[in-house]
């Protein structure tokens, strides 16, 4: 009976810690799959409170969930990578951002989720283990310039993955 208890409460607790995440109630604007080769690396969803994605608008979240191993080095090179092709290295570089998010990040491997929270004031990383419902903040919080360069890697026109991100924003075959 003890163990039941303790189990109960656990779950609730656990689902209190999901709900009280602030995108929770939020709708999807838009969902792609990034793939490499034959392999799928993750979905992502874009959330906003109404459902439409409008540049420079806040709040909006960028759920990431993970379908293989990756550890926080490669994950960290990927978005420096990233940084390079949009022109933004310098920047980042001369700010420690890439320093701070290897710090920050964590291993991901199939089932885990990374959200970025970006708001007015900037930015906040949430954290998911895999068979887990609770998501938890990690790492400091960003500057607004932090979340302008790390959302121009899915959301700007420039992005490496177009097509990624039309689906992301919920454009239309017309946009």
């Amino acid at each position: 009976m003890r163990r039941m208890l303790t189990a109960a409460l656990a779950l609730m607790l656990s689902f209190s810690a999901f709900a009280s995440t602030p995108w929770a109630q939020w709708q999807q604007v838009g969902r792609a799959t990034l793939t490499w080769g034959p392999f799928e690396v993750y979905h992502s969803s874009l959330l906003t409170p109404g459902g439409k994605y409008e540049a420079q608008k806040w709040p909006q979240a960028l759920v990431i969930d993970y379908l293989r191993s990756i550890d926080r080095e490669e994950l960290t090179k990927a978005t420096e990578e990233q940084w390079q092709k949009l022109g933004i290295d310098s920047e980042a570089q001369k700010n420690g951002w890439l320093e701070a998010v290897e710090k920050t990040w964590p291993d991901v491997s199939n089932g885990s989720q990374i959200v970025f929270l970006a708001t007015e004031k900037g930015g906040q990383f949430y954290s998911r283990a895999p068979n887990s419902v609770m998501t938890a903040p990690v790492g400091e919080t960003f500057s607004p310039a932090f979340r302008d360069a790390f959302l121009a890697i899915w959301l700007s026109p420039a992005t490496q993955y177009p097509d990624l991100r039309s689906k992301l924003i919920g454009a239309s075959a017309s946009d």
